[in-house]
């Protein structure tokens, strides 16, 4: 235990005292691979100024975007992995949403038709999710060759 308690004849001194100095004769060591070899870039560390909330909100947006795009493409290649035949509507659906969302951000006008900060209608996801499902229950075809 590093603290004793004084006895109460010793006076009305403090209630604890230390059984043993402090150690600090050895001097403390440094570990070399914190030290930095190169100096940092001027606005790197903590003086670096935050985004401002309208950056965020754009690199949001476009996080967003490039994930609907990846999950676009993602039920193209599944549908074509597994050799299952989109209709004209579903390859037509996908290559313009895919469209929409390079050119504009987003697939849909109305926001009375899907939430302000999303990138396709509640309808779009509903048709998207129905062809990723399409393509993710059919079985893959056999490949024949003659």
């Amino acid at each position: 235990m590093a603290f004793k308690t004084r006895p109460p004849d010793k006076g009305p001194g403090k209630g604890l005292a230390r059984s043993k100095g402090l150690q600090t004769k050895a001097p403390l060591k440094t570990n070399a691979s914190l030290k930095t070899k190169a100096p940092m870039k001027p606005g790197a560390g903590f003086s670096a100024k935050p985004p401002s909330p309208a950056e965020q909100r754009q690199a949001q947006q476009k996080a967003l975007q490039k994930a609907t795009l990846r999950v676009l493409e993602k039920a193209q290649q599944e549908a074509a992995e597994r050799g299952v035949d989109l209709s004209e509507w579903e390859t037509e659906f996908l290559d313009s949403v895919s469209e929409r969302v390079k050119t504009y951000g987003r697939a849909f006008a109305d926001p009375d038709k899907g939430a302000s900060g999303s990138t396709l209608s509640a309808r779009q996801g509903v048709k998207l999710k129905e062809i990723r499902k399409k393509a993710a229950t059919a079985k893959p075809k056999p490949d024949t060759e003659p």
